[in-house]
């Protein structure tokens, strides 16, 4: 079915999919090794007249080896000059939506959703540009986590996008929002020290010699967000 009055679809010579997570543990392959013998498999045997239907190539591993893959991977459909498919590629790297502005072939669009208060609402309408947010803690607790869990994932969420750190340069992923007293966990019963801006530290922390394009391009964004820019 296509909501349309009317659609030019074009012929396909054959339709690839990589969809799911699925495993092999009898024969010794693991989520991701599947999806990257699926994901080859396409790459391998698609032509330009195939459609290709991927979804989140790249999550069974680091986020960095995930990003990576997931952003070659749509290159190298885009770019080969026998292959070039049409495709559909779902992916929750937001990193990816950058693609658009560098490959011409590359266009964003994103499910809309509408929030009121801690409820979100999915208007299963398909709109142009990228997503500006995720919202897997809210279908976390549509499908039925305990409230306590979906609690505690809000707070570390907010905890990852501020970069939080605290005065001597750990993360605050495990911390807690408050101790007994009500004080924040890592400043009760001491006295204030002075935090360096996480966007300078951050930037102290970079590995330059040792990283790729697509972490630098990772990393500029985290920093960028940090600055509120």
């Amino acid at each position: 079915f296509v909501p349309a009055e009317e659609a030019r679809i074009g012929l396909v010579d054959r339709i690839f999919t990589r969809i799911g997570a699925s495993d092999y543990l009898a024969r010794g392959q693991s989520t991701f090794m599947v999806e990257m013998s699926e994901t080859a498999n396409i790459l391998r045997n698609a032509t330009r007249r195939s459609l290709i239907v991927l979804d989140e190539i790249g999550r069974g591993t680091s986020t960095f080896d995930g990003l990576s893959i997931a952003w070659a991977v749509a290159e190298h459909i885009h770019d080969h000059p026998g292959l070039n498919a049409r495709t559909m590629f779902a992916t929750h790297y937001h990193e990816l939506t950058e693609l658009a502005l560098t490959l011409e072939g590359v266009k964003n669009y994103n499910v809309a959703a509408r929030e009121h208060g801690d409820e979100v609402i999915f208007l299963r309408t398909v709109v142009p540009g990228p997503s500006d947010q995720s919202y897997g803690i809210q279908v976390g607790k549509l499908a039925g986590l305990p409230q306590k869990v979906v609690e505690r994932a809000r707070q570390i969420l907010k905890n990852l996008e501020r970069d939080a750190f605290d005065s001597e340069g750990r993360p605050r992923l495990a911390r807690q929002a408050k101790n007994s007293n009500g004080e924040p966990a890592e400043t009760a019963g001491a006295s204030p020290q002075p935090v360096e801006h996480p966007a300078l530290r951050a930037l102290k922390q970079l590995e330059i010699e040792e990283m790729t394009p697509v972490e630098a391009l990772v990393a500029l964004e985290k920093i960028l967000k940090l600055l509120d820019y």
